[in-house]
């Protein structure tokens, strides 16, 4: 049985910085695709970055040049914003055809943690 599990949550002001880690426990395949979503109060869950099994990155544009995933499953989080508060998920699936083009919908993965709260104030 496959676990991801988050860390390094917390609350910041704008502009600071946070890294979220994702420990992943069973077994959970080399090649397998990595991402990290968020849920915002009132809104729904959307897709942050993604990371192949050939180390390709991919991001959604509100975090292009602030956010970096990395091949440890951590997602780096500079000059955050309030905007960027949100519940932030690791997630775990399959690196099938069409990944790359579509790795923020959610059909791709098997296995999720249960979140880290992120809060940005101004």
């Amino acid at each position: 049985q496959v676990q991801l599990v988050e860390s390094g949550g917390g609350s910041v002001q704008s502009g600071g910085s946070l890294r979220l880690s994702c420990v992943a426990s069973g077994n959970i395949r080399r090649s397998s695709c990595m991402a990290w979503f968020r849920r915002a109060p009132g809104k729904e869950r959307e897709g942050v970055a993604a990371i192949d099994s050939d180390g390709s990155t991919s991001y959604v544009d509100s975090v292009k040049g602030r956010f970096t995933i990395s091949e440890d499953n951590s997602l780096q989080m500079n000059s955050l914003k309030p905007d960027d508060t949100a519940v932030y998920y690791c997630a775990a699936g399959r690196c099938e055809a069409g990944y790359s083009r579509d790795w923020w919908k959610e059909y791709f993965y098997d296995y999720w943690g249960h979140g880290t709260q992120v809060t940005v104030s101004s």
